[in-house]
C-alpha cells in the first residue's frame, strides 16, 4: 500500500510541478516575442502535452485520495468505499485541503481544453493547484503560526522547484529543434533566472529541514529520513553542476548543441529523481534531534 502511495505521490508531484513551471516559463522566459523562431508548432505541442498532464494530474489526485483512505482504514477495500472516502474528505485536514485540490484539478483540465481561456488565468489556477500541495506534507505536523509559516515556506519551495523543472522541460524541447532557436540567447535568459531559483530552493529547503528535524540536519544523518534527504541534496547538486556546465559551453563561439541536449536531458532526469526522493520523504517521519 505504501509503495503504491509513494508511486502515486511521485506521479502527481511531477505533473503538477511541470504544469505550473511550463505555464510560467512560457510567459516569462520563452515568450514568442523573445524567441521569434518558437513558432506555433511548439506551442501547439505544449498545449496538447499540458492537456494530457492535467488529466493525469486529476486521475493521480483521485488515486492519492483513495490510497489515503485505504491506508487510514487499513484495508484495500476502503480505497473505493464512498463512505470512507467522504469521511476522509470531510473529517481530516488532508481531506479538506484535497477537496480544494481536486476542484482546482478539474478547473485546470477545463481551462487547458478551452481555446479561449486566458494564459493568465491558466497560470493563476496552476499556481493555486501547486500551492495546495504544500499543506499536505510535514507542515500539517505543526499548528498555529509556526505551521502556517512552514506551509508558506513549502509553497515557495515548490514554486521555485516547479519553475526550474518546467523551464528545463521547455528548454529541452527548444534545443531539440536545431537551427530554429538562438540557443545562446535562450540559455542566457534562462540561467539569469536560474541563479535566483537555485538560491530560493536552497534557502527554503534548509528552513524546512531545520524546522522539521530541530537541527541543521536530521539525526542520525544517514538513516531513514536523513538518508533520503541526503540523496535529494546530491541530486540537486548534480543539477546545479550541469547548469554550470551549460553556462560554460556558452563560451564557445559555436555552442556544441549535441552535448547541450544531453546535459539538459540529464538535468531533467536528476530533477525528476529528486521529486521521487521528495515523494518518499513525505511518507517518512522526520527524526527530531534530542
Amino acid at each position: 500500500m505504501w509503495t503504491a502511495l509513494i508511486l502515486c505521490r511521485f506521479v502527481h508531484f511531477s505533473v503538477v510541478l511541470v504544469l505550473f513551471g511550463v505555464c510560467l516559463s512560457r510567459a516569462m522566459i520563452f515568450r514568442p516575442s523573445l524567441i521569434p523562431a518558437c513558432l506555433p508548432l511548439l506551442d501547439r505541442q505544449l498545449d496538447r502535452t499540458m492537456q494530457w498532464l492535467a488529466v493525469l494530474a486529476l486521475a493521480s489526485a483521485v488515486v492519492w485520495l483513495s490510497l489515503t483512505a485505504a491506508s487510514m482504514a487499513g484495508s484495500w477495500a476502503n480505497a473505493v468505499d464512498p463512505q470512507t472516502v467522504l469521511l476522509v474528505l470531510g473529517n481530516t485536514f488532508f481531506g479538506k485541503v484535497w477537496a480544494w485540490h481536486l476542484g482546482l484539478a478539474v478547473l485546470m483540465v477545463l481551462l487547458l481544453r478551452s481555446a479561449t481561456a486566458a494564459p493568465a488565468l491558466r497560470l493563476i489556477v496552476s499556481g493555486l493547484f501547486l500551492a495546495t500541495l504544500a499543506p499536505v506534507g510535514h507542515g500539517a505536523m505543526f499548528s498555529g503560526i509556526s505551521g502556517q509559516l512552514l506551509i508558506l515556506n513549502q509553497a515557495i519551495h515548490l514554486g521555485a522547484v516547479s519553475v526550474w523543472l518546467g523551464a528545463l522541460c521547455v528548454l529541452l524541447a527548444l534545443v531539440l529543434r536545431p537551427g530554429k532557436v538562438d540557443v545562446r540567447a535562450t540559455l542566457l535568459r534562462f540561467s539569469g533566472m536560474g541563479y535566483g531559483l537555485v538560491t530560493l530552493i536552497i534557502v527554503t529547503g534548509l528552513i524546512n529541514v531545520r524546522v522539521l528535524s530541530g537541527s541543521p540536519w536530521p539525526v542520525p544523518a544517514f538513516s531513514g529520513f536523513g538518508l533520503i534527504l541526503a540523496i535529494k541534496v546530491v541530486l540537486v547538486l548534480c543539477m546545479v553542476l550541469l547548469a554550470v556546465f551549460n553556462r560554460m559551453m556558452l563560451r564557445h563561439r559555436e555552442v556544441p548543441l549535441g552535448r547541450l541536449r544531453i546535459s539538459i536531458a540529464l538535468e531533467c532526469l536528476f530533477g525528476f529523481a529528486a521529486v521521487a526522493a521528495v515523494s518518499l520523504l513525505g511518507t517518512l517521519p522526520p527524526i527530531l534531534a534530542t
